[in-house]
């Protein structure tokens, strides 16, 4: 702390570049319910409608918090395109017995009046200009991806990393509940992994970051982004700053579940 120390040797400060996020300010404002639909057997897309002239921005990756009926605030990811500001997408699973995850599915009504705080977080593309970009994701950790998806398709050519690729992981085939493919016009490679999968499944088995690690990828000019369960962080990143890659390419969010 400079107020009260002072270097007495030449000192190098690593410091991160946050300047993609300057005049991006969390707002706390209402919305409505546009959309839910559900997905998959145990997660829902929530459309959130904002108000008109709200003028609110957001950074690809981040999240927000949203307050529900009786008090209840829980963060979720933002899956939409920036490009689009007067919606919120939310991707939600049903967590057992979880308060917020009630209403969701159960009591959630078109046009409920809800209110939310954002945008928040870290988790944002940095400069990706001619590197192999990878995606990490598990579970529901798919949402902020796509939106980081949108944002590199909108980009033009020459400001796109030199390859773009995709790794989701579940336990079953339900659980990869979009077709990144399809949603995302963007040139990339998508590898759908499973750590359940049953005998008819023949694709890539077990945990996005082993699978990924065996296709000797070149970590040196690799950037990581991933996102999804708190287990699969913090296993991703010890075994890819093992494996090689530069520290301060590797850009996670994780997920930790509240009732």
């Amino acid at each position: 702390m400079t107020c009260v120390r002072e270097a007495v040797t030449d000192v190098a400060i690593d410091s991160e570049d946050l300047s993609a996020l300057a005049g991006i300010a969390p707002k706390t404002l209402p919305c409505r319910i546009d959309t839910l639909t559900r997905i998959a057997p145990d997660v829902i897309r929530v459309e959130l409608r904002l108000p008109p002239n709200a003028g609110w921005a957001f950074r690809a990756g981040q999240y927000v918090d949203v307050s529900g009926p009786g008090g209840l605030r829980r963060s979720y990811s933002i899956a939409s395109d920036m490009r689009r500001a007067d919606r919120i997408e939310l991707q939600v699973r049903r967590v057992e017995s979880g308060a917020m995850s009630d209403y969701w599915f159960d009591s959630a009504r078109v046009d409920d009046l809800l209110r939310f705080r954002g945008p928040l977080g870290t988790f944002f593309l940095r400069e990706v200009n001619g590197l192999d970009v990878t995606f990490l994701a598990t579970g529901t950790g798919y949402a902020p991806i796509q939106s980081m998806l949108c944002q590199l398709a909108a980009r033009p050519p020459d400001e796109r990393p030199a390859s773009v690729r995709l790794l989701w992981g579940g336990r079953l085939p339900q659980d990869l509940y979009a077709d990144p493919l399809r949603n995302v016009d963007l040139a990339m490679s998508f590898t759908p992994v499973l750590s359940r999968a049953t005998e008819e499944w023949t694709g890539a088995r077990g945990h996005v970051q082993d699978v990924f690690l065996a296709t000797a990828p070149r970590l040196e000019r690799t950037s990581v982004y991933a996102c999804g369960s708190d287990a699969m962080i913090r296993s991703a990143r010890a075994a890819l700053l093992a494996a090689g890659l530069p520290t301060n390419r590797f850009h996670s969010d994780a997920f930790v579940s509240s009732s």
